[in-house]
């Protein structure tokens, strides 16, 4: 069984709770069988890197871990606010819209 996500692969979000709350950025990878998705720049960590060819550097690098999906929330492309989402279904397609007063905008 899969799990459907409120967020799409290169969505713009903004986490809602944790150490980076109220930062934004974009969605890199998700996992419905997990209910996690990477954010670019955020909720970075540090990763002990062994060399494994002949040449290649190794050391301590930062990346970004995954977080629950339940963390973050949609951001609108108009109002700019996380948002919640609603949708729309027009000639046959289905929408995501925001939810905010007065925006309606679709994504």
């Amino acid at each position: 069984m899969t799990n459907k996500l409120h967020v799409k692969t290169g969505d713009k979000v903004m986490i809602i709770s944790g150490r980076d709350k109220g930062k934004k950025g974009k969605v890199l990878e998700v996992s419905p069988k997990e209910a996690k998705v990477i954010v670019e720049g955020l909720n970075m960590v540090t990763k002990h890197v062994k060399p494994r060819k002949m040449g290649q550097q190794g050391g301590i690098i930062k990346v970004e871990s995954a977080i629950y999906a339940c963390k973050v929330m949609p951001v609108c492309p108009k109002c700019g606010n996380a948002t919640r989402i609603g949708h729309v279904i027009k000639d046959d397609k289905k929408f995501r819209v925001c939810k905010h007063a007065n925006c309606g905008e679709q994504f």
